[in-house]
Order: structure tokens, then sequence, then C-alpha cells
């Protein structure tokens, strides 16, 4: 019996040189996704460029941060935002009070307790729908429950209110999102050891999505502290600082924006494109912080 010298392998190399065609392919769909990234970058690079150097002459100005615009004439330069800042941020603090427990809690009941039930289905339905409901509707739906069938004035809490309504979606798609990545081996371990359902949750599941659920929270929260409909119909708008939250004008940040509108003078420009400078910082603020926050909480859940 004589034996066979093999001259090649019998199997072809797991590794092949690639052709030609596919690396042109791949050298256009990434020269297309850079364009892409690139015109998407161009209006937003714009946008920021102009507020800031139109706005920052404002926030400059000593009293920018410290003072209101009472007593001051459509023409007279000076005063600041500091009436504005406080509005904003009482209506936003309230409106996160309410709305991330609820958000929360909405979320994990339908990822961990609805599975296919019928209250489920219907939950995540009317999610859906609050998703897509324009701030205008939730206004005019808080001005009707609010002021015209329980005789409640016009308030910045009648705002937050309205503001409810546009970030709990948004927190319980975020947060329903960042518990469905958990994996379900961490839940199966848990309840192999004995631990309760709720402590698995409370302890494993909610510690890990923490970072994630902290991140939409924070950008909800951002989202919503720029609108400006339901301050026109539910609250109005003060040039000076008012701290109530259950009745009076208060004044906003894009309130400020909307009233300086109509006023053609320099005040005017400068008190529209420093409130813009201002609400931008504020977010950016809060996005720092979501970061920061989630960063801490990693760390945290690794020791």
């Amino acid at each position: 019996m004589s034996t066979t010298t093999l001259t090649s392998p019998v199997k072809a190399p797991a590794f092949q040189r690639v052709s030609g065609r596919r690396r042109a392919k791949d050298t256009a769909a990434t020269v297309l996704v850079t364009l892409s990234v690139v015109v998407a970058l161009i209006p937003l690079a714009w946008v920021l460029i102009t507020v800031i150097s139109k706005g920052l002459p404002a926030l400059v100005s000593p009293t920018w941060f410290t003072n209101s615009l009472s007593g001051l004439t459509a023409s007279s330069m000076g005063g600041g935002i500091y009436h504005a800042l406080v509005g904003t941020l009482l209506q936003g603090l309230v409106c996160a009070v309410i709305s991330i427990p609820l958000g929360v809690f909405v979320a994990i009941y339908l990822v961990e307790y609805a599975g296919k039930s019928r209250l489920g289905k219907i939950t995540t339905f009317m999610v859906d729908i609050l998703s897509g409901v324009p701030s205008i509707v939730a206004a005019l739906f808080i001005y009707a429950l609010w002021v015209s069938t329980f005789g409640m004035p016009k308030s910045g809490f009648a705002v937050s209110l309205s503001l409810v309504l546009l970030m709990v979606p948004v927190v319980v798609r975020s947060t329903e999102e960042m518990l469905r990545i958990v994996p379900q081996d961490l839940r199966e371990a848990s309840y192999a050891l004995g631990v309760p359902k709720w402590k698995t949750i409370a302890r494993i599941v909610l510690p890990t999505s923490l970072a994630g659920i902290i991140t939409g929270i924070m950008l909800a929260l951002a989202r919503v502290m720029g609108e400006t409909a339901p301050l026109l119909i539910l609250v109005g708008y003060a040039p000076f600082i008012n701290f109530g939250l259950f009745g009076g004008e208060q004044g906003t940040l894009p309130g400020v924006m909307v009233a300086e509108m109509n006023n053609p003078t320099a005040a005017g420009a400068q008190r529209i494109w420093g409130a813009a400078l201002t609400l931008i910082l504020v977010i950016a603020i809060l996005n720092i912080a979501a970061k920061l926050i989630s960063r801490y909480s990693q760390v945290g859940s690794k020791k």
C-alpha cells in the first residue's frame, strides 16, 4: 500500500485576502457615513457658534446671574436673568420629583411583571400615545383639568404638571430599554439563591442598569425644560422674581426669549441671546452631571 503526500492543505485558510470589490464597497460606505456625520454636525456647530458669539456679552455682565429685569424699560441695558433661572429650575425640579419615580416604576412593571398581560399591553399603548403628544396639547389638557375643572389659578406648578406628561414617557422608554439589557442569567442566579424578586430588582437589576437610567432621566429633563407652549398657556411671564409655584406669573428662560421677541432694541436682542446661551449651559450642566453620576455609580458597582 503506497502513501501519498499532501501538497496543499485540506481546508482553505480561515483568513483570505479581501477582494478589491469588497474593499471598494467598504471605502465607499465609510466615506458616506463620514459625510453624513459631518453634514449633521454642521447645523449644530453653526447654532452653537451663533448663540455663543451673540449671547456671551450678556453672560459676562456682573449682574446677569444676580439681578432680574424688574423696573427696566425695553431699551434699558443691564439687569439679569436671575428671575428666569429660578423659575426654570423650580418648575424642572417639581417635574422631576413627580416624573422620575412614576416613570421608573412603570418601566419596572412593564419589564419585570407585566409579561403579556392585558394591563401591560394597555400601559405600553398609553406610553406610546404620550410619546407623540405635542407640548401644546399637554398644556391645554392641564388647563382644562387644573384651571377650568378644579378652579386652580395659573401657576408654575401647572406648568410642571404639563411637563410631567412629556417627561414620563421618555423616562419609561429609556428605563425600559436599560432594564431589558440586563442579562437574564443575573436574575436567575439570584432566584436560585433564594432571593425574592423585589430584592433582586432592587439590589441587582437596578444597580446594573443605573448608569443608563440616570442618563435617560437627565436627557428627558433637559428636553422638557426648553418647552415654551406650557409657559404661554399656564403661567405667563413676569420680569421679577417669583418663588411661589402656586400663584402668579413666573419668569423662565424660554419665557424671556418669547417676551423679548417683540423688543426691537439692542437690549432685547441681548436678553434673547443671553437667555438662549444660559438655557444651553443649564442643559449642558445637567448632561455633564448625568455622565459624572453614571461614572460614579459604575465605579461603585464594581467594588
